[in-house]
Protein backbone atom coordinates (compact mmCIF):
# COMPACT_ATOMS: atom_id res chain seq x y z
CA UNK A 1 0.00 0.00 0.00
CA UNK A 2 1.28 3.24 -1.09
CA UNK A 3 2.03 6.05 1.42
CA UNK A 4 -0.37 8.87 1.33
CA UNK A 5 0.77 12.17 -0.33
CA UNK A 6 2.04 14.70 1.97
CA UNK A 7 2.57 17.37 0.08
CA UNK A 8 0.08 19.36 -1.38
CA UNK A 9 -0.38 18.71 -5.35
CA UNK A 10 0.20 22.50 -6.37
CA UNK A 11 3.93 21.96 -4.32
CA UNK A 12 6.81 21.14 -6.33
CA UNK A 13 9.38 18.58 -4.72
CA UNK A 14 11.39 21.00 -3.25
CA UNK A 15 8.38 22.71 -1.68
CA UNK A 16 8.20 25.82 -3.43
CA UNK A 17 5.14 26.52 -5.83
CA UNK A 18 5.07 24.35 -8.53
CA UNK A 19 4.38 25.72 -12.51
CA UNK A 20 0.90 25.59 -13.32
CA UNK A 21 0.40 28.02 -16.17
CA UNK A 22 1.45 27.87 -19.63
CA UNK A 23 2.36 31.77 -18.65
CA UNK A 24 4.88 30.82 -16.07
CA UNK A 25 6.28 28.13 -18.62
CA UNK A 26 6.79 30.47 -21.61
CA UNK A 27 8.57 32.78 -18.15
CA UNK A 28 10.71 29.88 -17.39
CA UNK A 29 11.76 29.09 -20.73
CA UNK A 30 12.76 32.75 -21.54
CA UNK A 31 14.86 32.89 -18.39
CA UNK A 32 16.85 30.04 -19.80
CA UNK A 33 16.96 31.21 -22.77
CA UNK A 34 18.73 34.51 -21.29
CA UNK A 35 20.85 32.69 -19.32
CA UNK A 36 22.07 30.50 -21.99
CA UNK A 37 22.84 33.78 -24.22
CA UNK A 38 24.51 35.07 -21.23
CA UNK A 39 26.56 32.14 -20.81
CA UNK A 40 27.41 32.15 -24.85
CA UNK A 41 28.64 35.67 -24.47
CA UNK A 42 31.38 34.65 -22.26
CA UNK A 43 32.36 31.10 -24.27
CA UNK A 44 32.38 33.44 -27.37
CA UNK A 45 34.75 35.93 -25.63
CA UNK A 46 36.60 33.04 -24.90
CA UNK A 47 37.00 31.07 -28.18
CA UNK A 48 37.65 34.52 -30.35
CA UNK A 49 40.39 35.21 -27.80
CA UNK A 50 41.73 31.66 -28.09
CA UNK A 51 41.48 31.00 -31.88
CA UNK A 52 44.55 31.12 -34.07
CA UNK A 53 42.18 31.17 -37.10
CA UNK A 54 41.50 35.30 -38.75
CA UNK A 55 38.23 33.72 -39.90
CA UNK A 56 37.05 32.02 -37.10
CA UNK A 57 38.48 34.48 -34.48
CA UNK A 58 36.09 36.99 -36.96
CA UNK A 59 33.60 35.04 -37.11
CA UNK A 60 33.13 34.02 -33.11
CA UNK A 61 33.83 38.24 -32.53
CA UNK A 62 30.58 38.84 -35.03
CA UNK A 63 28.72 36.31 -32.90
CA UNK A 64 29.27 37.67 -29.52
CA UNK A 65 28.39 40.73 -30.26
CA UNK A 66 25.32 39.17 -32.16
CA UNK A 67 24.58 37.14 -29.04
CA UNK A 68 24.73 40.46 -27.00
CA UNK A 69 22.00 42.12 -28.71
CA UNK A 70 20.06 38.94 -28.64
CA UNK A 71 20.56 39.11 -24.95
CA UNK A 72 19.27 42.75 -25.06
CA UNK A 73 16.21 41.87 -27.04
CA UNK A 74 15.80 38.84 -24.07
CA UNK A 75 15.33 41.50 -21.86
CA UNK A 76 12.97 43.57 -23.44
CA UNK A 77 11.00 40.87 -23.56
CA UNK A 78 10.78 40.83 -20.36
CA UNK A 79 9.63 44.52 -19.79
CA UNK A 80 7.01 44.20 -22.52
CA UNK A 81 5.76 41.21 -20.41
CA UNK A 82 6.22 42.88 -17.21
CA UNK A 83 8.12 40.12 -15.41
CA UNK A 84 11.71 39.63 -14.20
CA UNK A 85 14.04 36.75 -14.86
CA UNK A 86 14.32 33.80 -12.68
CA UNK A 87 17.84 32.71 -11.08
CA UNK A 88 18.08 29.46 -13.10
CA UNK A 89 20.95 27.79 -14.52
CA UNK A 90 20.59 26.66 -18.45
CA UNK A 91 22.06 23.08 -18.34
CA UNK A 92 21.82 22.03 -22.18
CA UNK A 93 24.22 25.11 -23.02
CA UNK A 94 26.11 24.62 -20.00
CA UNK A 95 27.29 21.11 -21.06
CA UNK A 96 27.59 22.31 -24.68
CA UNK A 97 30.48 24.42 -22.86
CA UNK A 98 31.60 22.09 -20.56
CA UNK A 99 31.82 19.76 -23.66
CA UNK A 100 34.33 22.03 -25.09
CA UNK A 101 36.13 22.73 -22.00
CA UNK A 102 36.94 19.45 -21.92
CA UNK A 103 37.98 19.21 -25.32
CA UNK A 104 40.16 22.06 -25.11
CA UNK A 105 41.94 20.62 -22.00
CA UNK A 106 42.87 17.31 -24.36
CA UNK A 107 45.13 19.55 -26.29
CA UNK A 108 44.19 19.04 -29.64
CA UNK A 109 45.98 20.03 -32.65
CA UNK A 110 45.24 23.85 -33.71
CA UNK A 111 43.27 22.74 -36.79
CA UNK A 112 41.78 19.86 -34.95
CA UNK A 113 40.61 22.29 -31.90
CA UNK A 114 39.48 24.36 -34.65
CA UNK A 115 37.21 22.06 -36.35
CA UNK A 116 35.82 20.61 -32.70
CA UNK A 117 35.08 24.49 -32.39
CA UNK A 118 33.02 24.91 -35.51
CA UNK A 119 31.07 21.55 -34.38
CA UNK A 120 30.11 22.84 -31.30
CA UNK A 121 29.14 26.27 -32.89
CA UNK A 122 26.40 24.30 -35.13
CA UNK A 123 25.44 22.11 -32.00
CA UNK A 124 24.55 25.35 -30.15
CA UNK A 125 23.09 27.19 -33.07
CA UNK A 126 20.98 24.06 -33.29
CA UNK A 127 19.79 23.79 -29.95
CA UNK A 128 19.27 27.73 -29.85
CA UNK A 129 16.70 27.23 -32.47
CA UNK A 130 14.88 24.73 -30.79
CA UNK A 131 14.64 26.97 -27.80
CA UNK A 132 13.19 29.83 -29.93
CA UNK A 133 11.24 27.57 -31.55
CA UNK A 134 9.26 26.09 -28.33
CA UNK A 135 9.39 29.50 -26.63
CA UNK A 136 7.27 31.21 -29.90
CA UNK A 137 5.13 28.90 -30.13
CA UNK A 138 4.01 29.49 -26.20
CA UNK A 139 3.95 33.28 -27.02
CA UNK A 140 1.67 32.73 -29.81
CA UNK A 141 -0.79 31.11 -27.37
CA UNK A 142 -0.99 33.63 -25.06
CA UNK A 143 -1.06 36.14 -27.48
CA UNK A 144 1.77 37.82 -26.69
CA UNK A 145 2.35 40.01 -29.89
CA UNK A 146 5.67 42.09 -28.64
CA UNK A 147 7.57 38.99 -27.07
CA UNK A 148 6.96 37.08 -30.28
CA UNK A 149 8.44 40.29 -32.51
CA UNK A 150 11.83 40.01 -30.34
CA UNK A 151 11.91 36.45 -30.39
CA UNK A 152 11.29 35.76 -33.96
CA UNK A 153 14.35 38.54 -34.65
CA UNK A 154 16.32 36.32 -32.61
CA UNK A 155 15.58 33.22 -33.82
CA UNK A 156 15.67 34.47 -37.44
CA UNK A 157 19.63 35.61 -36.76
CA UNK A 158 20.13 32.18 -35.48
CA UNK A 159 19.04 30.24 -38.45
CA UNK A 160 21.37 32.39 -40.21
CA UNK A 161 24.24 31.99 -37.91
CA UNK A 162 23.56 28.27 -38.62
CA UNK A 163 23.72 28.43 -42.05
CA UNK A 164 26.85 30.70 -42.50
CA UNK A 165 28.88 27.11 -40.73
Amino acid sequence: MRAARTTPLHLSARGDAAMQTARELFVHELTDLLDAEQKLVKALTEMERDSKNPELKKAFGEHKRQTEGQVKRLQQVFKAIDESPEKTDCKGIAGLIAEREAFKKEGAAEDLQAIFDCGAAIKVETYEICAYNSVISLAEQLDLEDAIDLLQQNLTEEEETLELM
